[in-house]
């Protein structure tokens, strides 16, 4: 069975800039992949790639083993792969279940008659999100008044209910505390119990590894290779991401000032 999502020595330049070069990796059904790195990493570059917002100019990208090259985020989309960004593209004074349909608003009616149907949007909204575990007291609340957290879960259960295959998850606990960060990242798991595949961007290892089945670690646009969890362990990821090398001769070199 071919993976959801593969992508086989990806590159992407802007000018002189090498963005990403050489990246490989895969995303299973029912696995989260989850894509390491510090700030300029290529992390960015690599889901634009994904979301069909940018093409990539070296390697293969394959969806269902068909090798693509989206021209557009709706293309991306069509063939199930579903973005949720930081910003997470919610209005925060509309309802969370406007929210939750948010250009595909069901209706009754017809013609210059037609009007928004307002009870099934409600019923569906409120069914989709406890389905995953999501509790709101009031669906017609404005999204704004929602904690991060709830406002990142909402937006998973959109990409569920609208049948999304993969889940593309841009740095999603990043501005959270602890507490809200553990809710996002069950809500994750449940994605993935439910046969998606997810892609989790992150920054933060312990965030990353609790969920994680694959490992993409990235640096400067360069890959430092795909591990699967029971090849890595929390602290060589840790050590990894933070340039364990560059580390140690940092403090060989404090040690050496200091005396």
């Amino acid at each position: 069975m071919s993976p959801l999502i593969e992508v086989r020595e990806v590159g992407k330049t802007y000018g002189s800039v090498i963005a990403l070069a050489d990246v490989s990796t895969v995303v299973n059904a029912g696995e989260v992949t989850c894509v390491l790195g510090d700030n300029g990493a290529g992390k960015s570059t690599l889901i634009k790639i994904l979301a069909g917002v940018h093409q990539h100019d070296k390697g293969q990208f394959l969806v269902e083993g068909e090798e693509v090259r989206f021209s557009s985020p709706r293309e991306s989309l069509d063939r199930g792969i579903a973005t949720v960004y930081q910003d997470l593209a919610v209005v925060p004074l509309m309802s969370v279940w406007r929210n939750f349909y948010l250009g595909s608003e069901p209706t009754v009616g017809w013609g210059p008659f037609r009007r928004l149907d307002r009870k099934k949007g409600r019923d569906t909204t409120k069914t989709a999100l406890a389905e995953m575990g999501i509790d709101l007291r009031d669906v017609e609340q404005p999204v704004g008044t929602l904690s991060g957290g709830e406002r990142q879960c909402v937006a998973i259960a959109r990409a569920v209910h609208f049948g999304a295959k993969v889940l593309i998850l841009d740095e999603p606990t990043a501005a959270l505390g602890v507490k809200q960060a553990g809710v996002v990242l069950r809500y994750v798991a449940q994605a993935r119990d439910r046969g998606l595949g997810v892609v989790l961007i992150t920054h933060n290892p312990h965030h990353a590894y609790p969920v994680g089945d694959r490992f993409l670690l990235l640096k400067r646009g360069r890959s430092l290779g795909s591990f699967d969890k029971g090849d890595i362990t929390i602290e060589e990821l840790t050590r990894q991401m933070a340039g364990g090398a560059e580390l140690e001769a940092l403090e060989h070199e404090l040690r050496t000032v200091q005396k």
